[in-house]
Formats: C-alpha cells, structure tokens, sequence
C-alpha cells in the first residue's frame, strides 16, 4: 500500500478562517459523511485512479489558485475538487471541458471527486482557461518530490516529438488573396454603409461578425510570418505566394503532415522522459511541423523544474543538428544521436572518397588531402534548413595537385577543377557526437531510448487521447499538455492503493473554505 504523507509536495499550512466568517468558495453538497458520497466511495477500489488523483491533488501547492479568485460575485465552486475532475478525466482520455460537463453528472468517479458539484459547461471552459499560469509550479513540485523521496536522479532522459491535431478543419485553409478578400468583405459588411447581402461563410450576427474580424487579422498576421519564412528558405525549396495557406480557425497553429501523412493544422508536442523513472521530466508544445529549435527550450525548462540540468541525452537524428549540438554542450549536456553522413559531410558511400579521408588541420584551419596537399578555403554560404540557418564554409584542392594526383578518379569528379569540400560551423561538436555514438557505451545507453519514448507516446496517444487537441490556441494546447504531464507524473508518484479518499476542508489546498 502507497501511504500517502501528509507533507504537501510544496510545505505550506494556511490557516483556516476565522469561525464565522463568510465563505469564499460555494461549500459541496455533500461531504465524507454524507450517505451518497460514502455509496460511490465503497464501490471505490482501494487503487482507484480516482483514489491516486485526490491524493496527489490533495499534496499539491494550490494556495496560488484559490487566492486567483478575487472574491466577488457569486461563490465559485472549490477549485481542488474541479482540479481533481480535470486530472482525472483527463487521465482517462477526455480533454474536452464537454466531457468533463457529462462526467460530473454521469460518472461515478469523477462525482465521488466532485463532491456532488454539478458545474455548468461554460464553467468548465472557464476553468480550463484558468489553470494555465499554476501548470509549470505544481510540475515542478511533483519532479522535487520525487527528487526528495529518491524516486530518481533526473540526469539522464531522452527527448522526442511528436505532432496533434489542432482543434480546426485541414478544408479551411486560405491563402494571401482569399483572406484579403475576405477582411475586406467584413470590413463592408461591419460598416455604417449598407452592404451587399453577406456571403456564406459570414457570420449573420454583427456581435459574430466582429469575433470574425478579430480572428481573420490575427489569421493575416500569422499569414505574414509564413510568407516571410517562405522568402527566407531555399529558391528551389520555396513555396510560390499563392501556395503558403494559413487555418482561419487556428491561426497559431503550423501546417503540416502529421503521422499518418494528412495535411493538416497541428501542434508540436515535445517530451523529455527521464531514463531511470517513469516521470516526465520536461514538456513544451510548440506551433511548428519539425523538431528543429526545440533541443534548447526543453533543456531549460527540465533544469527549471528539475533544479538541475540532466547530464545525457538520447535524440534521434532530427535533433542532430551543428546548431542544437552547440546549445546542448553550452548546458553541458552529452548529446547521443545518430548522426546522418549526408547532412554536411559528403560521406555518400560509392560515390567520390569520404571527407573522413581528409585530415582536418586544427591550426591551419583547412583540410589536408590523402596525399598531403593542402586544400584553399574559397568562402562561405548561408542557406535556410527548416526553422534554422546553415552556415558552410567552403575548400578546394588546388586543379594542379588533382591533375596528375593517382586517386583523381576516385576523389574528384572533375580533376580539372579540383577537389572541394564543405565544413559547417559546428563541425568540432559533431565529431565529437560521432565518437560518443562509436563506443560500447554509448551504444548500450542509446537502445535504452525507444524503450522509454515509444512507450511514453503509445500510451500517451492511445489510452489518453493525445491525438487532437481540445483547446484553440498555443495557450489552451500548452495547458492541456502541462495538465496531462501532471496527471502522468501524479500517477507515477503515487502507485499502488492509497490511504487517503478525497482532499479534506481546512487542509493546505482548501485554505478559506468552510463546509
């Protein structure tokens, strides 16, 4: 049996209110004594999910979220309870506040967490939206009391992305023209003039017209960074004007195929999973289609949440990049990647000799032929590879050594205008990531990443529902991943039965209540 302490994972003991004064939060309709409630709570198993979800609710730091509600109005229902129904709804593979709406009335756990609380729908909405700013603290205090138990070191993890569906149509995208068109339809339609009769897609209300405005310019805002970020890649990986779309009812979101090939709006979910625990350590979502640019970003969050940086780090090949290998060494972090010999090196095999023939001359800062000539650096190129900029520096051998040179057949294509080779910027990092991947070590350790990462998402995906997002919006899709964390992280801090039913009135979590 798992004894839950009553330690709160962030120790604070708020006193209770005074005796007589009002209450601030609307008191349940039934409490631990009240026959309906001790009906569900017998029909309970002792290692209930509901059971494990009140009790890592009922340790969490919530003192944040009850002093968000400022008071006034009518009594708000106590956010522990509604916090527990979320968990655990969530947990079970329901994301939409809907389902949570049906799942007060309906089910059975998640009406023993409740309390007999019956909010409405648009409450549920509302407080999903409310939880966003308090996800990264009660993550933090989950990860530092695994820390403090000796769950885990947290220093070694492996990272992986995969892509959701954004909460909007893959049929509804527009492009530069069509949206112009469109805001200056609404434009007319919102104006004192009288206007034409309105077109289909309009809203026929002008209060819904206006919602519509708001989100077509925000839609056309989005729309300019994509054609910027068009104008910025390769001429021939560059899409043509009319070509770069953007989704009118997700604007936010990056378009894209997602795992099963559909061309669609999506969001980047990015896990950094701990290698000797259960516990995710790191999570971000990011609205992007590639993994490009996301190495840096989950390092920092994992160290602000963990309190330390982890020291190893299993990647696939779409983290291997010169750029994200230098910010993982900055941090101190032992990248393990395979590294893929096409991207900067030249190493085809069957076709003209390998750069790995070459000797690179550390102080002359050039290349060294297999014959021992020197090769001339010519200059540099910039070039756009997905979300970040490629920086190579060019080297030739000079025509008169490749002229009569015996492995001029082998080495160069045309021997007339010599050998040249190319060297990015990072080249020294990625040396170093290929001698990590060549030893029994670091291939030993590198199995260990499927192991972790295919089990995470296959369950994360199948059993929760991680497939599409419910929430519009990179805000609402960062609550709802940080709140499915939480809930896998509380489930792995509290395996097994558990010695508390439900979060009690007057403990750390329910400061000001009275019942």
């Amino acid at each position: 049996m798992c004894i839950v302490s009553s330690r709160p994972l962030a120790a604070c003991s708020p006193a209770s209110p005074a005796l007589g004064a009002a209450p601030r939060f609307l008191p349940p309709p039934w409490d631990e004594r009240h026959p309906r409630w001790q009906e569900l709570d017998a029909r309970l198993a002792p290692g209930h999910l509901a059971r494990r979800i009140a009790a890592g609710v009922a340790l969490l730091d919530l003192r944040p979220l009850f002093d968000s509600y400022g008071g006034t109005g009518s009594l708000p229902y106590r956010p522990d309870l509604l916090l527990a129904v979320v968990l655990y709804e969530l947990q079970c593979g329901r994301a939409r506040p809907a389902d949570w709406d049906r799942a007060a009335r309906e089910s059975e756990p998640a009406r023993w967490l409740a309390r007999g609380y019956e909010p409405s729908r648009a409450r549920w909405y509302a407080f999903r939206d409310r939880l966003a700013p308090f996800v990264d603290a009660w993550h933090r205090q989950v990860l530092q009391a695994a820390l403090h138990d000796g769950r885990t070191p947290a220093t070694r993890g492996a990272l992986d992305g995969s892509t959701a569906a954004a909460q909007a149509s893959r049929h509804r995208l527009v492009n530069q023209a069509t949206l112009a068109r469109r805001l200056a339809q609404l434009d007319q339609a919102l104006g004192a003039a009288p206007a034409p009769p309105a077109p289909g897609w309009m809203a026929a209300s002008p209060a819904g017209r206006r919602r519509q405005h708001r989100r077509y310019t925000q839609a056309r805002e989005r729309l300019a960074e994509l054609q910027a970020h068009n104008q910025r890649r390769r001429r021939e990986d560059r899409w043509p004007v009319e070509k770069v779309v953007v989704s009118l009812s997700e604007p936010e979101a990056a378009l894209g195929r997602d795992k099963l090939k559909v061309y669609r709006p999506l969001y980047n979910v990015q896990l950094l999973l701990d290698l000797d625990s259960p516990f995710i350590l790191g999570w971000e979502a990011f609205a992007q289609p590639t993994d490009a640019g996301t190495l840096a970003p989950l390092l920092a969050r994992t160290e602000a949440a963990v309190g330390h940086g982890v020291q190893a780090l299993l990647v696939d090949a779409g983290y291997a990049s010169g750029p994200q290998l230098a910010e993982a060494e900055a941090a101190h972090v032992a990248v393990y990647a395979p590294w893929q010999s096409n991207d900067y090196s030249g190493d085809r095999p069957g076709a003209q000799l390998p750069k790995s023939a070459f000797r690179w001359e550390e102080a002359e800062q050039t290349y060294t032929c297999p014959q021992g000539k020197r090769l001339v650096y010519e200059g540099r190129s910039t070039e756009q590879r997905g979300e970040q900029v490629c920086v190579r520096l060019r080297y030739r051998c000079p025509p008169v050594h490749c002229r009569g040179c015996p492995l001029a057949a082998a080495c160069a294509k045309n021997p007339q205008a010599g050998r040249t080779l190319s060297r990015n910027l990072y080249e020294a990092e990625v040396e170093r990531l290929r001698q990590r991947m060549a030893t029994p070590e670091g291939k030993a350790l590198y199995r260990l990443r499927k192991q972790v990462v295919e089990r995470a998402y296959a369950d994360l995906k199948e059993h929760r529902g991680l497939r599409r997002f419910s929430g519009r919006g990179l805000r609402r899709v960062r609550t709802e991943v940080g709140l499915r964390v939480l809930a896998f992280n509380l489930v792995a801090l509290l395996k097994g039965p558990v010695a508390v039913s439900a979060p009690r009135a007057g403990t750390a979590t329910t400061e000001g209540i009275k019942t």
